[in-house]
């Protein structure tokens, strides 16, 4: 059963691929597309913008952004594409499907003729290689006085060596949260806002994406990866609770140039 099927089962219940609740989620949107209130002498802001989304899923986090700003427009990337079907779906009947273009792309290769206003990374950070490399894939297609906002992991705690291998892991892979921020600011980049997911959220996260893949399978018994689909949400349901758990955090960062 390979990677892209396995998340896509395990976020039906959670389509936003982060430890983050919908509350979170709805705020942190909120800031990200609200512009900072102009100067007395300075023109108002403009109501409509362009949001890019590198590793886009099912769509959730721009189908949000395209539900609460009208005049906006959206661009979505994944090399899921099945997730990309459904991120269609939801549009249409969200009825934003004009307002948004979905590309079946590796996020590295996206290429725009104009910048964006956003750009979102939520938890995609491995596909580029890291955060600074995120940072600079973003940094791409981030109109000038634009956001990012990136959400990454890194360590609540010193990682034991359960943690490690529950997550097939190195110790230097993630940092501390200061040194996170610290490295993201050496790059040029300013929190203008952030948040630290919390225990709670972590918690509704992984019962949510081991328990829904989990139920398919209850669900599906006949079918070919049912067997496999039980197995993959044992191990991560394991590697959780008896590796990672309270040791491994996320940090959603927004973000902009100095």
């Amino acid at each position: 059963m390979d990677r892209q099927t396995i998340s896509r089962l395990a976020h039906v219940h959670h389509p936003i691929a982060a430890p983050l609740s919908d509350g979170t989620v709805d705020r942190l949107l909120e800031r990200a597309l609200t512009r900072a209130v102009p100067a007395p002498a300075a023109p108002a802001p403009a109501e409509g913008g362009r949001v890019l989304d590198l590793g886009c899923g099912k769509g959730g986090w721009l189908l949000r952004a395209l539900a609460a700003r009208p005049g906006w427009r959206a661009v979505g990337v994944d090399l899921d594409a099945a997730a990309l079907t459904r991120a269609r779906e939801s549009a249409e009947a969200l009825g934003v499907q004009r307002r948004i273009g979905l590309h079946h792309l590796d996020a590295r290769e996206f290429t725009a003729r104009e910048p964006f206003d956003l750009v979102l990374s939520i938890g995609a950070a491995h596909a580029f290689g890291g955060l600074l490399p995120t940072l600079a894939a973003a940094r791409a297609h981030l109109a000038p006085g634009g956001r990012l906002l990136v959400g990454a992991e890194f360590w609540e705690r010193e990682p034991a060596r359960a943690a490690l291998d529950a997550l097939g892991a190195a110790r230097d892979d993630f940092a501390d949260l200061a040194t996170t921020v610290d490295r993201v600011a050496a790059d040029g980049w300013t929190p203008v806002f952030g948040h630290v997911s919390s225990p709670q959220e972590w918690d509704d996260y992984e019962f949510s994406w081991t328990g829904s893949l989990a139920e398919w399978a209850l669900d599906h018994p006949e079918h070919p990866d049912a067997a496999a689909a039980r197995t993959a949400a044992e191990l991560h349901r394991a590697g959780w609770l008896h590796g990672y758990r309270g040791t491994l955090g996320f940090v959603t960062l927004l973000l902009r140039r100095d």
